[in-house]
């Protein structure tokens, strides 16, 4: 059995279709297929549904698929682990993070990025806490930041890193944007644009208007802080954005943030990785900077 056949079935499960897997994997479509025909001989068992075309895994071939997942990553994080030991750390390390919590990524990735000059790093933004938590088991992030749920499963660690709080967005010419602070309540009452409601971002906020007997009806929705930014802009909608956004864009031009109280909500946000050992030693060293980085701080610097 080779790590080249394993690549290529969990290419065949994640792509759903054989030349689309044969074109991630470099390769022509006879050679992955029959690739994985030998690994089925190896194994004996039927791995892929065959007709006249992809008709998914067998039930063998779906069990097969996480065995290969785990083997792949202890092969990657070995690899890792001899390149740290020799040079130092380098490679790619990958982060995935809810839309909400993307303005604090590059608090964590540039002291890592600093302190590893040798690790490039790819972050996907505008996943949902659900894909993270799912990419993390199957080895394809090594580190997501999401909220921090309290059923999260002792398969994963955390580090948490800050309270995401939430500002009404307004203009300047809003009735609430002179305000020291407003209202859910009063929130509830203007022509919202919000994130999805597939969202946990978006769950958050439907969670306290349910606790106070409200139901808005947003016009608009969007899977980006930055949509709900621009079309406050236009003037016809305010939104309701989390603070760490502030950080990096700071108050738009023409707009103001009104904390909102009554309640004064606020929900956990932090680092997440597996708990498998050794694990990978990407997540290691990026676990190592989220404790002694202190980005609250950085956050709350922000002003309103």
């Amino acid at each position: 059995m080779l790590f080249r056949q394993l690549e290529y079935l969990v290419a065949l499960s994640r792509e759903r279709h054989f030349a689309r897997a044969a074109q991630a994997c470099y390769v022509s479509q006879p050679a992955l297929s029959e690739a994985i025909r030998k690994l089925e001989e190896e194994l004996d068992v039927p791995l892929v549904r065959r007709g006249r075309k992809y008709e998914g895994l067998t039930p063998e071939g779906e069990r097969i698929v996480v065995w290969a997942q785990r083997i792949l990553a202890d092969r990657d994080a070995l690899k890792d682990e001899v390149g740290a030991l020799r040079t130092g750390l380098s490679g790619r390390m990958r982060i995935g993070a809810v839309p909400t919590a993307t303005g604090a990524v590059s608090l964590l990735t540039s002291p890592f990025c600093a302190a590893h000059p040798l690790v490039t790093v790819e972050v996907m933004a505008d996943l949902q806490s659900d894909d993270i938590l799912r990419q993390l088991r199957n080895f394809e992030i090594d580190a997501g930041i999401t909220y921090l749920h309290r059923d999260l499963s002792e398969n994963f660690r955390t580090v948490p890193l800050y309270q995401e709080r939430y500002v009404l967005l307004t203009t300047s010419a809003g009735g609430l944007a002179h305000r020291a602070t407003a209202t859910w309540t009063e929130a509830s009452r203007l022509p919202l644009c919000l994130l999805t409601g597939t969202m946990q971002g978006r769950r958050v906020l439907d969670e306290v208007f349910s606790e106070l007997g409200l139901r808005p009806a947003p016009r608009v929705e969007t899977d980006s802080v930055a949509a709900l930014i621009a079309h406050v802009r236009t003037e016809q909608w305010a939104s309701i954005v989390p603070h760490a956004w502030l950080h990096v864009f700071g108050v738009p031009h023409g707009m103001r943030a009104v904390p909102l109280v009554e309640p004064a909500r606020a929900v956990l946000v932090g680092l997440v990785t597996t708990a498998r050992e050794p694990g990978s030693v990407m997540a290691r060293a990026l676990t190592e900077i989220a404790r002694r980085t202190d980005i609250a701080a950085a956050l709350e610097g922000t002003g309103s």
